[in-house]
């Protein structure tokens, strides 16, 4: 039995450039940074990223995580595309929400995710 998330690690190849995206683009804290690992709040989970030559990024896929934007999607994705945030797909409506989904510098799976209204 889990009780909850510790952490969601993503592997990262230029730690400088992947807390920027995550800190600075992104608006997540950076709780600690020791070079090769570098800790991110979002909202009570900690983002882990670890830098390190044999835990690149694979294309096939990986962990995908969804953020809550703190204003509405459609805002969230306008700021972010306005940062340089390629939304490929752009925003898509189902019955579980809505999701806009990119990915960071390292090709990682990342969205933002809207529950349905109501």
């Amino acid at each position: 039995m889990v009780q909850g998330i510790a952490t969601v690690w993503l592997p990262v190849t230029d730690m400088d450039r992947a807390t920027g995206f995550y800190a600075d683009t992104l608006g997540l804290q950076l709780k600690d940074n020791h070079g090769g690992w570098a800790e991110l709040d979002a909202d009570g989970l900690t983002i882990g990223l670890n830098a390190r030559p044999e835990e690149e990024p694979s294309p096939e896929g990986g962990a995908v995580v969804a953020f809550r934007p703190q204003a509405g999607l459609d805002e969230t994705v306008e700021r972010l595309s306005g940062a340089g945030v390629d939304f490929v797909d752009g925003i898509s409506e189902h019955p579980w929400g809505r999701i806009a989904p990119f990915k960071d510098p390292d090709g990682n799976s990342l969205q933002l995710y809207e529950p349905p209204a109501g």
